[in-house]
């Protein structure tokens, strides 16, 4: 009786280590699946933006925090500009710049579309606090292709000039000579050799032939 007493004990310990040994295998399992699936939901941004505002070719010493970046960019420890994330992509969406050093923002940068790209520049070029110029991506293609100006600080603008074919070269200006707020002249390049020949006034709005002798670079 003894020697088949014990054989019986042996074998309920063996199912009983093997049980126990395959549920803790299971359990191990599932928590592997849980920690993968989260991982996969949350992607960490790799994004990285370097700065060059007064274009000498080297890279701005920069400090960020919370989405907002300060920019140095001749080493004298003051930021000439602010760039800031809005929506925590790792790409600026608006660029604050003191592009002539005298310690006040006058020049904006903004992505209005919000494809990522900078496009719209506002800027305050006689130093009266108020933005006078804004140039303008109006295509997408990285250029500045509208450029408005109000010229007598009167608030409203009354020199728009276009680059339509991408060229770099201005293809019409748009004035408003009285300031009432509408334009009263353009002058255009009908020829798209790169030089303004026409001008429509309300005198002659069937337009007048001139040539200019260069090319009017936007």
């Amino acid at each position: 009786m003894s020697e088949y007493d014990e054989t019986a004990v042996e074998e309920d310990v063996a199912a009983e280590d093997y049980t126990a040994e395959e549920e803790v295998v299971t359990e191990d399992y599932a928590a592997d699946e849980t920690y993968e699936d989260t991982y996969d939901e949350s992607p960490v941004s790799t994004v990285t933006e370097t700065f060059d505002v007064d274009g000498d070719g080297f890279e701005d010493s920069t400090i960020s925090s919370d989405g907002v970046t300060l920019i140095d960019a001749d080493g004298d420890g003051d930021a000439e500009g602010m760039a800031v994330d809005y929506d925590g992509d790792g790409v600026s969406d608006e660029l604050s710049l003191d592009t002539d050093g005298d310690g006040t923002i006058e020049s904006f940068a903004s992505d209005s579309d919000g494809d990522g790209m900078l496009d719209t520049y506002e800027s305050d070029t006689d130093g009266d606090g108020l933005t006078d110029q804004v140039s303008a991506d109006t295509n997408a293609d990285g250029y500045i292709d509208s450029v408005a100006t109000d010229s007598n600080a009167d608030g409203y603008a009354d020199t728009v000039i276009a680059d339509y074919d991408g060229d770099g070269l201005v293809d019409e200006m748009s004035l408003d000579t009285n300031a009432d707020g509408i334009t009263d002249a353009v002058i255009s390049d009908s020829d798209a050799d790169g030089f303004l020949d026409t001008a429509y006034t309300e005198a002659v709005p069937e337009g007048d032939s001139f040539q200019s002798q260069t090319g009017q670079v936007i």
